[in-house]
């Protein structure tokens, strides 16, 4: 038995929760205990959310949803401390733990990871000292398993593992679009993780929403070979069907998504090798698709000097390359500019900060000049 076997298959990422329809800057609490209660009825048990989600809104909104109002031992709490984004030096960094503790009242957390390591930052975790404090805050109960989330190549993935061969767990992006993509390398840190002997836990498996909506070609696909389920069913059961998985966490926006995804995955089955060509056959078709690859995690926009919404940008600017539509990509874009008080395209200075912080390793500077040829 690896560690987390005995773990339900799916999580609630909590990273984009439903937002209020008279003020989208806030989160519909109501609406999230509704999916709370729901995702518990239904046998599932793993939260996980971050210190940067949504700047604390996140950890506080699953504070009044689920720890308030159910007992601590019917659920699992993850949450992340990120020293890239969120601190400036070792003792804030440090704070992030006793802020989302705070925030979310959980008294402690069944997994804890440190946040988004990839080659341009994990030195500071490091330079931190952030590996021995988790192994302290383990010592003393207020972290039950800890790992990392991740977003870099294998190479650097064993050199962590070997440097740090006590954590519980990795957090690793896969999906199927993704599993041999030389920029985010799905398949080759699966490898790695398992060949360390370390279980895994799912992000991005539907690609922030990408694959729940594919383009046209590759909807086509699934829904000839099973039309009565969803798109992102195909996602979700393929990176639930790898081994030493703990939980595939899926970032539901609404009590429909979770309808959905409890539909499925409250009763897993792995897929069947006629189901897995099925998804090869989609992997394939949808290589053929020219489309911006971002996931929408908004890692990139915090430290923008112009403010640009980059992807809001992207979202509109892939309408136009899937559908062809250049007029409702163009009012999308506006939307996003003057709807979202976003910068434009054209007001890129160039900078490169939003490269260093994509986990997709995304040219995004490239993008913003094509979109604003373009939607401009």
């Amino acid at each position: 038995m690896y560690f987390g076997e005995e773990t339900p298959k799916l999580g609630f990422g909590l990273m984009r929760l439903p937002k209020r329809k008279d003020n989208d800057a806030e989160e519909d609490v109501e609406q999230v205990k509704q999916m709370v209660d729901l995702f518990l009825a239904s046998g599932l048990t793993y939260f996980d959310t971050a210190y940067v989600y949504d700047g604390g809104k996140s950890e506080e909104a699953i504070k009044k949803a689920l720890v308030e109002r159910h007992p601590r031992g019917s659920y699992t709490l993850a949450t992340k401390l990120n020293a890239w984004m969120g601190c400036t030096d070792e003792a804030s960094a440090k704070q992030e733990f006793y802020t989302s503790l705070e925030r979310t009242g959980a008294g402690y957390f069944d997994y804890y990871l440190l946040h988004a390591l990839q080659t341009a930052n994990y030195e500071k975790y490091d330079e931190y000292h952030l590996w021995d404090f988790l192994k302290e805050l383990k010592a003393k109960g207020l972290v039950r398993h800890y790992g990392f989330s991740f977003h870099a190549g294998p190479d650097l993935l064993d050199k962590l593992l070997t440097a740090h061969p006590d954590v519980d767990f990795v957090q690793l992006q896969i999906n199927y679009a993704d599993w041999e993509n030389p920029a985010v390398q799905s398949r080759a840190n699966w490898e790695m993780a398992r060949k360390h002997g370390k279980s895994v836990v799912i992000m991005e498996p539907v690609k922030g929403g990408t694959l729940a909506q594919p383009p046209e070609r590759v909807k086509a696909i699934f829904d000839a070979a099973d039309p009565k389920v969803s798109t992102a069913s195909w996602a979700i059961r393929f990176a639930a069907s790898l081994d030493g998985v703990i939980t595939v966490l899926s970032g539901m926006s609404n009590l429909e998504q979770m309808q959905d995804n409890v539909s499925y995955m409250k009763d897993f089955k792995p897929l069947t090798d006629k189901e897995r060509d099925t998804v090869e056959k989609a992997r394939r078709a949808l290589l053929e698709v020219d489309q911006i690859p971002c996931t929408a995690c908004h890692y990139c926009t915090p430290g923008c000097p112009e403010h640009i919404s980059i992807p809001d940008l992207f979202s509109a600017m892939n309408q136009y390359k899937i559908y062809g539509d250049l007029e409702d990509a163009k009012d999308s874009y506006g939307y996003a500019v003057n709807g979202r008080h976003s910068g434009k395209a054209s007001d890129c200075v160039k900078c490169g900060q939003c490269e260093a912080a994509c986990p997709q390793q995304l040219p995004i500077r490239k993008y913003l000049e094509e979109i604003a040829e373009t939607l401009e």
